[in-house]
């Protein structure tokens, strides 16, 4: 089985991942737009960190409007897992669930 044959069939189990979204901007402007786009998308787990359990079409939504609002000098990195099996938490576990998010 090739890699365009696995991702067809991923897609077809409509598998969610765990999207890990962590931040560090310095403009506080930019960095409250960036926060109300992800919260459309996720739940917050820490001030600069946001998780979200997405299907690959609402994952490239995700990075396309990333790539409309981030600056040139913000710091953003996107990490995509398949599950929070390898995810371990000390103090609140806060954790995106499955439930749609409305876009906005």
């Amino acid at each position: 089985m090739d890699f365009f044959e696995f991702e067809e069939i991923e897609e077809e189990r409509n598998i969610k991942y765990l999207i890990l979204i962590i931040y560090d901007i310095s403009d506080n402007k930019q960095r409250l737009k960036l926060a109300k786009y992800l919260e459309s998308y996720g739940v917050r787990v820490q001030k600069s960190a946001f998780e979200a359990r997405l299907d690959k079409k609402k994952y490239k939504q995700l990075l396309e409007g990333l790539d409309k609002i981030l600056n040139k000098e913000d710091n953003v990195r996107v990490y995509k897992m398949k599950d929070y099996e390898e995810v371990r938490t000390y103090g609140d576990e806060v954790f995106a669930d499955d439930g749609d998010y409305i876009i906005i």
